[in-house]
Formats: C-alpha cells, structure tokens, sequence
C-alpha cells in the first residue's frame, strides 16, 4: 500500500471506480458519526496527491476483513476491505508466485470459483493484471518488492512496489505487431484506473491498479 504523503500518478481512466469503506456507528436518538474515509478510483490529475494506508511487518499476511454489521439506528455499514500482501523480494519466479497468492485470494474472497462467465472473465483479468504489473517491475525496476490484492466485493485493488526510479506508462501509439511495451496498455484497457505513487525523498514507486466485480 502506499504511504501518506506521497505523490500519486493516475493512468488513464476508462470507467469512474474506487473504494469505501463506512464504518460509523450511530445511537438511535443520538446524531450519527461516519468514520469511514472513501479512496475514490475516478480520473486523477496527473501529478496529484494521493493519500492511502500502508499495511506493516513483512513476509506473507491474509488477514480478512471484519464483515460489515448494522448500527444502533439499523443503517448496515459496508462490509471492510479484505487485504492480502506477498514479500517478493529476492524471490524467484515472482510471476507464477503472484498469480498463485492473488489465485488464492480469489478463492478465499468467494470470487473464485466463479459463478458464471461474466465472473470467471473478471478473475481471469486479475490474474492477467498481477502478471503484467510484476512482469513491468522486473523487466524495468530490477525486480518487485511486494504486491498487495485487496477486496470489498465490488472493486479489486492490485498494488506491486519496486525500486525502479522509471515511470510506467502505455506506449504511444501502441501498435499490436510491436514487440514489447504491451504490459500499461492491457492494464490501462482492463482496469477501471491505474497509478503510480512515489514517496518524497524515498527510492522506488508503487503501481496500483483496480477491476469493478461484475454487475
């Protein structure tokens, strides 16, 4: 995840897209509180600020999020974002371990297996985004540190960080027959937004992007 303060790059964006999460709770008489802060995945201005949380510690998490409950006043609040994180680090054959953890994660979060093609085509862009994001990483930022997938059953966020100093993005004109320089432009063409967030006075950036569930 990325760190406060830290500057976000926003790709392209095809669809307005993001996450939220509520979790306020209110007292029936009383005036209720939201605490929940929203992360919005609509069209960002490149070279905007972008603010999120960074989960802590190393190596494997999985945690699972609190499902959402129903306040004192019967207001249900949204269920909370599931947020799974892989330490790449020094690993070898990161592509095949990304797509296995995010696999995994599909699974864990009911996504997979799926229940009809629209759901099974979603899943599959997932894993196809994990690819490309840590194929990008190794071919142009000596590799991927970590990759977080999160989940609030309505939009699934990818995030890979690195150590690279370069900025990704689609090449321009993308012609299909070219080698190369494909990995941004499918991202861009499957996600509902892509970004990059850098870290003021810090080494290396990190690329997320997010998919809508299907309707």
């Amino acid at each position: 995840m990325s760190t406060p303060g830290a500057t976000q790059v926003s790709g392209t964006t095809n669809n307005s897209g993001g996450t939220s999460a509520s979790g306020g709770t209110s007292n029936s008489g009383g005036t209720g509180t939201s605490g929940g802060t929203g992360v919005s995945g609509g069209t960002s201005t490149p070279g905007g600020t972008g603010t999120s949380g960074t989960p802590g510690g190393t190596g494997v998490s999985g945690g699972a999020g609190t499902p959402g409950g129903t306040s004192a006043s019967g207001v249900t609040a949204a269920p909370a974002r599931q947020v799974r994180r892989l330490n790449l680090h020094g690993e070898s054959g990161v592509v095949p371990l990304a797509r296995d953890f995010a696999r995994q994660a599909l699974y864990a979060w009911g996504w997979l297996p799926a229940s009809g093609a629209d759901r099974r085509a979603v899943a599959e862009d997932v894993l196809l985004v994990v690819s490309e994001l840590v194929t990008n990483a190794c071919l142009h930022a000596e590799g991927p540190d970590e990759m977080w997938i999160s989940s609030d059953n309505k939009v699934i966020r990818v995030e890979v960080s690195d150590r690279g100093a370069g900025q990704p993005a689609p090449r321009t004109p993308h012609r299909s027959g070219r080698p190369g320089g494909h990995g941004m432009f499918i991202v861009q063409r499957l996600c509902l937004d892509w970004g990059v967030v850098r870290t003021p006075g810090a080494s290396g950036k990190t690329v997320w992007a997010e998919l809508g569930a299907p309707a």
